[in-house]
């Protein structure tokens, strides 16, 4: 289990998070949403001490995080950050080797190449393992870096706005990946996005976020009402249902000439 308690994150003089507490759903897929600057992509960088945190608690496994080698979070959380250019000339399979690190320490064995070779076979990329990531379409791309984090085997998975430039069919397709991962393999996801409607399909439980704070979590049924998203991303939205799914259209007012 990880646990957020009392956290609280500032760059300079700006607060980014004020007294966030959340303890993260297990073998669930966690949306984190809320308007750009609402803390989302922060509140992952200090769970996985990738930002060092200012005041607070992050517990995994009643364990404080402060108390953890690299090595050892490494272990248990897998990172998919916003920007993963990379300049160097390098195939799938080298690419998701890269998930062993924290186990191999750079020296591949039997285990390892294990682990390398589920992976790239569970993400259905074995035909193109031989090609150089730099020919690959960016749904083939993103699905080489979840083969990367599926090889690092970590529980929990955290993903910062993984969809950000794929359209719809590469991002069903994307989630569908995720919802395996958590049915197949037992992961714990948690993913910043900002389509409520993707969320609403494919999300087990939502948070929340504005201005730094954890305005409410829950289900979807919870988390997709007018009442809820109204608030956090100041808008009037209108909620309905396309079987058995909670829809959010954005309701817009004309304005009529002068």
């Amino acid at each position: 289990m990880i646990e957020v308690r009392n956290v609280y994150q500032a760059y300079g003089k700006h607060n980014v998070l004020t007294n966030v507490n959340m303890i993260i759903q297990e073998h669930k897929i966690t949306g984190l949403i809320g308007p750009n600057g609402a803390g989302k992509s922060t509140l992952l960088g200090v769970i996985s001490r990738l930002l060092a945190l200012k005041t607070g608690e992050i517990l995994i496994h009643g364990k404080n995080i402060k108390e953890m080698s690299n090595i050892e979070i490494a272990k248990i959380i897998s990172v998919l950050r916003q920007n993963n250019n990379l300049a160097i000339k390098i195939t799938v399979k080298e690419l998701v080797t890269f998930g062993r690190f924290p186990h191999s320490k750079g020296r591949i064995n039997d285990a390892d190449e294990k682990a390398i070779e589920e992976a790239i076979r569970f993400m259905e990329l074995d035909a193109i393992s031989s090609k150089f990531i730099d020919e690959l379409s960016g749904g083939q791309l993103q699905r080489v870096y979840i083969a990367m984090i599926l090889a690092q085997d970590t529980p929990y998975i955290f993903l910062d706005e993984p969809l950000n430039n794929l359209d719809i069919k590469h991002t069903v397709d994307f989630m569908k990946n995720l919802q395996r991962l958590v049915k197949e393999k037992n992961k714990t996801i948690v993913i910043v996005m900002h389509d409520i409607n993707v969320a609403s399909a494919f999300c087990d439980h939502i948070v929340a976020m504005k201005d730094g704070e954890i305005i409410k979590e829950g289900n979807i049924d919870e988390m997709i009402q007018s009442e809820v998203l109204d608030g956090i991303f100041d808008h009037n939205f209108c909620i309905t249902g396309i079987d058995g799914q909670r829809v959010c259209l954005y309701k817009h007012i004309n304005i009529e000439k002068a």
